[in-house]
């Protein structure tokens, strides 16, 4: 068990997995809903395409944000002294937020996309009414700054405990030639996560504040290309540290299971501190189709989005393999999520990689390429993560057991989500284009295959969360061990 964490805070931690388990179900329904569509097996209007693309694009990223949080939380509190007044602040505001973005998408008819790319806020805003922009901008920015107040009272606390965010990276080692090793794996990916998501979510509520103005009063505007370099520099960037949250439950329980340490040594910090500079970076592979952007930001969002794939994922899948190989460990549902969370990492990474070479990117990005590549790394890495935690949870805190259905349900989501990117990979090879509502005959079939997918992946989910539910009513029935001091 883990004495170190507020008793407050681990009731928190199980609001945070009940929702995000509850919300990812109601996501996935959102996707299969899209795919049937377009692959004709159901009808809904355009309009209710986009404002269900609206909310599942924001929603899925901000849930996994939400089950990421619980896991840095959890861990986290066994190396630093946490005030879990701060996690339940960001709980109540990410409810906010999400409440008002849902007013604006299914009252207001907000369907912008979760890119909310300025101006197209005000157009929609003159044809729908301004509630809809207003109530989904400003939803965007009550969840930033939850995450926002997170992050600083998080920095705060590093920077009390071990000196700073550079030293909580293992700077001294790096640098100053400091023998040993560093920090704990669950304390460096804090660091890495407070300076890139923060700075993301600076860039997002600039962009976010300047389009409620551009809303309120039309003469002040912004530059249309600024804007998108900020917007998808938040986007991407909060989506990416979504797996550089939930991947600390890896290191922290493989190890555990294993009987091996994890240990920080400097190839490992130099690894995470290179995805650190890395990930501020590679958002510009989102814009190689502007003729506008500076051909060096170009060549930067192509290189780096090449390097970025290899320091911390290398690092990890390899670790994993190593720290498993003829371990004797033992196989169960928190055990076998993890390793495979890792292949869904490096699988994901694989055609983000591709895509992100000019040439290529400028035949695929606008296809179904993309989601294929962003639901392999975020269905099969980072939801595969708060999965298994749910599930390791309900045993560390309580007395859950691994049993055959678990076995079957995992081998069942991870089969049909083989599917469902199998099925995004090969429509983007044949040129079907993302966010369209209707498609051409010679795209419906691959929108069928991923939409039976699809529902098979649901029925997994809803298993897996079925399970979570039940094995909450055990959490609390074990005798704790005897406490240890957490660092103060």
């Amino acid at each position: 068990m883990n004495e170190a964490i507020h008793p407050l805070a681990k009731k928190t931690v199980v609001w945070y997995l009940a929702v995000t388990s509850l919300v990812l179900i109601l996501m996935m329904i959102f996707g299969v809903i899209m795919l049937m569509n377009q692959g004709e097996m159901i009808r809904i209007t355009p309009q209710w395409f986009y404002k269900i693309m609206t909310a599942h694009g924001t929603g899925m990223v901000g849930i996994a944000a939400l089950g990421g949080t619980a896991i840095l939380w959890y861990f986290l509190s066994k190396y630093v002294k946490l005030n879990p007044a701060i996690l339940i602040v960001n709980f109540v505001l990410f409810l906010t937020g999400v409440s008002m973005v849902l007013i604006a998408i299914f009252v207001f008819d907000f369907s912008d996309g979760w890119t909310f790319l300025f101006p197209l806020p005000a157009q929609s805003a003159k044809m729908y009414g301004a509630a809809g922009a207003v109530f989904f901008l400003s939803g965007m920015l009550v969840l930033g700054i939850g995450f926002l107040i997170l992050y600083m009272y998080l920095a705060a606390r590093l920077t009390a405990v071990y000196g700073g965010l550079g030293k909580a990276l293992g700077w001294d080692i790096i640098f100053r030639g400091k023998k040993g090793y560093g920090p704990p794996a669950a304390v460096v990916a804090t660091a890495m996560v407070i300076i890139t998501n923060s700075t993301a979510l600076l860039a997002g509520a600039t962009v976010l504040a300047a389009s409620l103005v551009n809303i309120i009063n039309p003469a002040v505007t912004m530059d249309p290309l600024l804007a998108k370099h900020l917007t998808y520099a938040f986007g991407h960037i909060f989506a990416n540290c979504t797996i550089y949250m939930a991947v600390i439950a890896v290191y922290e329980v493989l190890p555990e299971y294993t009987k091996r340490p994890w240990k920080a040594n400097k190839v490992f910090l130099i690894a995470w501190n290179c995805s650190t500079l890395f990930t501020l970076m590679i958002y510009t592979h989102h814009l190689l189709m502007d003729f506008a952007v500076p051909k060096w930001m170009l060549i930067i969002g192509q290189v780096f989005s090449y390097a970025n794939g290899l320091p911390v994922m290398v690092v990890t899948a390899y670790g994993a393999l190593m720290i498993v190989y003829r371990s004797r460990m033992q196989w169960d549902f928190a055990s076998s999520l993890f390793f495979l969370s890792m292949f869904g990492w490096v699988a994901g990474a694989i055609p983000a990689i591709i895509d992100a070479t000019i040439v290529v990117n400028h035949v695929m990005h606008n296809t179904k390429w993309v989601p294929g590549h962003f639901h392999t790394y975020m269905g099969m890495g980072v939801v595969a993560m708060i999965i298994g935690f749910m599930y390791y949870f309900n045993k560390t805190e309580g007395n859950q057991e691994h049993r055959g259905i678990d076995t079957f349900t995992i081998a069942l989501y991870f089969a049909f989500f083989m599917g469902l990117v199998g099925s995004f990979l090969y429509a983007g090879g044949i040129s079907a284009p993302r966010r369209w509502a209707e498609h051409l005959p010679q795209w419906v079939l691959s929108d069928q295959a991923g939409a039976v997918s699809g529902i098979f992946i649901v029925l997994a989910a809803i298993i897996f969360t079925a399970r979570f539910f039940s094995g909450l009513r055990s959490v609390g029935s074990k005798v704790p061990y005897p406490k240890k001091s957490a660092a103060s």
